[in-house]
């Protein structure tokens, strides 16, 4: 492979983004159309394929987590041996007030920036403020109700202001779903995205897409902007890109490979696919299988109280701060269906970090539940399912990353 092409990540967590555009992970597979991608498997064994690299490298991520580092850092350093160093702990506000000042500079030549901006205020499970989030870029209340650039709902123009910094080829941004039908929330990030660089950047339309159809177990729909440098641009890309409908051979939206009604396509992968060969936490020598929340359950009225139906895919994995996570099976009196688990003697428990994370397609070797680190950090099982809940599905973001890679020479031209 040639050189990697340099990619710059912000709202990092703890790397499923950075993950799914490193390749080289392992993953069931049931998650990979084998018709359609071929080229994609570099090996398999024991219903798991292990997916070929990438050309990106991640030479800067960024997030405020100390949490989500430990986690990025524990796996990555298998890929790079300065991950501490490749990760960024400061606020996005201040590293731009650094850059801007002279105190601080993001890498040189950058190709792709990427970034899951907060979503938190556009989510339909909190409370919409939208853009005038009351929360600040640290994460805590702010000092005014008034609405300020440097609030939560705001972070995606600060990564604006990172793109025009390092100038990259192609900019990549994820939010939920709710952003489109939350007033014109969706027209006026398009729009301030296609500013940077003193408007020298393509917004092609954003659209929604459901990671069940990239071969991820769970209904998780999330909206995808895509910005393209123009002078990087070819003439026949560039014109490709400004069309009503982009061309197939030019379109940045990854093809569905999944699919629950379409017969050209594979099923969508279910929870039982992802999940059957997992022991019982009280069998298991993984400290992510070990660890579950033991909220008591609260009545089906409560969010977090349903049990996942082991022949669908699974709900939205959330990024849940009180224990509430899915139950992945309940007591009859509950409203249990998994009746021969429950007769084997298994008992009502909620998911573990480890099936939080498969369905979220990490692999297994990534590590959620980790001691004291050298920089005084532990991740603990609370911990571990904010941020896997907050993170993009490793399997989904390979899908954008791949079909990137594959159209990179029709955008940019082979010497690029």
């Amino acid at each position: 492979m040639s050189a990697k092409r340099k990619l710059l990540s912000l709202f990092s967590g703890c790397g499923g983004m950075d993950l799914g555009f490193t390749g080289s992970f392992v993953c069931n597979e049931k998650s990979m159309n084998k018709v359609i991608h071929p080229d994609w498997i570099q090996s398999e064994q024991d219903g798991k394929v292990l997916l070929a690299p990438t050309c990106f490298e991640t030479l800067f991520a960024n997030d405020i987590r100390p949490d989500a580092k430990a986690a990025w850092v524990s796996y990555f350093s298998c890929h790079y041996k300065n991950a501490n160093e490749r990760y960024h702990l400061e606020s996005i506000v201040d590293l731009v007030k650094q850059a801007r000042s002279g105190e601080f500079s993001f890498p040189k030549n950058i190709d792709v920036v990427t970034g899951g901006f907060p979503c938190q205020d556009f989510s339909v499970a909190g409370k919409r403020l939208g853009f005038n989030s009351q929360k600040s870029h640290l994460g805590t209340a702010l000092a005014t109700d008034e609405p300020s650039v440097e609030s939560r709902g705001q972070l995606y123009i600060w990564m604006r202001d990172v793109i025009t910094l390092t100038e990259p080829k192609i900019f990549i941004a994820e939010n939920v779903k709710g952003l489109t039908n939350l007033a014109d929330a969706k027209a006026v990030i398009e729009h301030d995205f296609s500013t940077a660089g003193n408007g020298g950047y393509l917004v092609v339309n954003a659209i929604v897409l459901n990671a069940a159809h990239y071969g991820v177990p769970q209904n998780r729909e999330r909206v995808l902007f895509f910005g393209f440098k123009k002078s990087a641009l070819k003439k026949e890309a560039l014109e490709a890109l400004t069309q009503e409908t982009i061309p197939d051979e030019y379109n940045p939206y990854p093809q569905a490979t999944h699919s629950k009604s379409n017969a050209n396509l594979l099923p969508l992968v279910t929870s039982h696919d992802i999940l059957f060969d997992l022991p019982e936490p009280e069998n298991s020598a993984d400290p992510s299988q070990q660890k579950y929340s033991k909220a008591k359950y609260m009545g089906a009225h409560c969010q977090g109280q349903a049990e996942i139906k082991l022949n669908d895919v699974a709900p939205t994995i959330r990024s849940e701060h009180h224990g509430n996570i899915e139950y992945r099976r309940l007591n009859v009196e509950h409203g249990g269906k998994h009746l021969e688990e429950l007769q084997n003697g298994l008992k009502e428990r909620r998911l573990t970090v480890r099936e939080c994370a498969r369905i979220q397609t990490f692999p297994d070797d990534y590590q959620f539940i980790l001691p004291r680190t050298d920089e005084n950090v532990s991740v603990s099982s609370s911990d571990a399912y904010k941020i896997i809940g907050n993170a993009v599905p490793c399997l989904l973001a390979y899908n954008i990353a791949k079909n990137i890679e594959s159209k990179w020479n029709l955008y940019f031209g082979d010497n690029e």
